[in-house]
């Protein structure tokens, strides 16, 4: 089995075999969270005018979004995983919109399997990836970040069968002004429970496949058998 690392949109666009795109802080991290849960599915969406067009079509639709990593007015969730985790979200549909995470996972054009992934669900991710039997899997950091790298490189690991510490691999992370500033609770929309929430390993037992359905991508819990 060939794994490949890439990065960003013109990663995913040129990506093969099984794809997984990993968005760490914060999308595919909310993504998880609400389906945990209880949400229906997870439909993504490029931008913030389609999020809301689309959620008023859908009973009960919640929406997490942000532009730049900042907030939204009058959208009340902010690509939070805390956030989603106060939410009522059981039965409903999440329809997310984020700079990073949901483009680059539309741009994936390889058709022998997509998903969404973060540090949460990276090792049910892995044994879902697994189960495909592939050639090739590529693993696409969805932004040069080095919370998307280290998930990359954990994942890796666990594909041919390695166990590694996690702490190391996001040591990087730490040293960056953006996660002081967060810890600081200096970032809009960017509680730093967010950090520790996202940076559980392994929360859940659920992969996130994803699939075109009606011109959207759509996000659900599959658990691998």
């Amino acid at each position: 089995m060939r794994i490949v690392h890439a990065i960003g949109v013109e990663g995913a666009r040129s990506a093969t075999g099984v794809v997984v795109v990993i968005d760490v802080l914060r999308s595919f991290t909310v993504s998880a969270y609400a389906l945990a849960g209880g949400a229906r599915e997870s439909i993504l969406v490029p931008t913030v005018d389609e999020a809301r067009s689309l959620a008023r079509l859908i009973p009960g639709a919640i929406i997490s979004a942000e532009e730049n990593a900042l907030p939204i007015p009058g959208i009340e969730i902010s690509n939070s995983p805390t956030q989603i985790t106060k939410a009522d979200v059981k039965g409903r549909t999440l329809v997310q919109r984020s700079t990073a995470g949901t483009p680059v996972l539309g741009a994936v054009r390889s058709g022998e399997g997509m998903f969404a992934g973060s540090l949460v669900v990276a090792g049910a991710t892995v044994q879902a990836c697994l189960l495909r039997r592939p050639a090739t899997v590529t693993l696409v950091a969805s932004a040069d970040h080095p919370e998307d790298h280290a998930c990359a490189k954990y994942m890796e690991a666990l594909l041919n069968g390695h166990r590694v510490e996690i702490d190391p691999l996001l040591e990087p992370l730490r040293n960056t002004d953006r996660y002081r500033k967060v810890m600081a609770g200096l970032w809009p929309g960017f509680p730093p429970t967010d950090l520790e929430l996202s940076l559980a390993v392994d929360r859940f037992d659920f992969a996130m496949p994803a699939a075109r359905h009606d011109g959207q991508m759509r996000l659900k819990a599959e658990r691998p058998t």
